[in-house]
């Protein structure tokens, strides 16, 4: 008989899709360097964008500057600057292989503040089938469009 609390046999709570157990993480280093980390865990793409960002002074670990071959270790603070958002992550497990999604995310805590808010901007609006804008129309809609700048 089975505790109504208790999930199925064969499964645990940290299960994937479909009741199927999570797969374990790869083995777990000391320490790897910074560029292969985030291209490890996905935060960037490729690792050469890992490097540049690196280089570019846009990753702190522990709140010091990172060049590409820094040394990250578990426990460490990992502040990364990629396509306009600042993500902050403590490292939980170590690798310097890619490893899926689902893996990738396992491998640190994302403390990243969300993203204010915006309020949505109002969109110019033409009667369908009214044809081209008119003169004073098209300045009017380039006051609108280009007030906020």
């Amino acid at each position: 008989m089975q505790d109504a609390g208790q999930p199925p046999a064969g499964t645990s709570q940290d299960s994937g899709e479909a009741g199927r157990p999570a797969r374990p993480l790869p083995p777990g280093l000391d320490s790897t360097r910074a560029d292969r980390w985030l291209w490890a865990v996905r935060l960037t793409k490729t690792r050469a964008e890992a490097a540049e960002a690196c280089r570019g002074g846009h990753v702190r670990v522990n709140d010091r500057t990172a060049k590409p071959a820094t040394s990250v270790n578990v426990g460490d603070t990992v502040r990364v600057r990629v396509h306009g958002t600042t993500r902050t992550v403590v490292v939980t497990h170590v690798i310097d292989k890619r490893v899926g999604a689902p893996l990738a995310v396992r491998c640190y805590t994302d403390h990243t503040p969300p993203a204010p808010a915006q309020p949505p901007q109002p969109v110019a609006r033409r009667a369908r089938g009214a044809g081209r804008p008119t003169k004073r129309e098209r300045r009017q809609l380039d006051r609108f469009r280009f007030h906020g700048e």
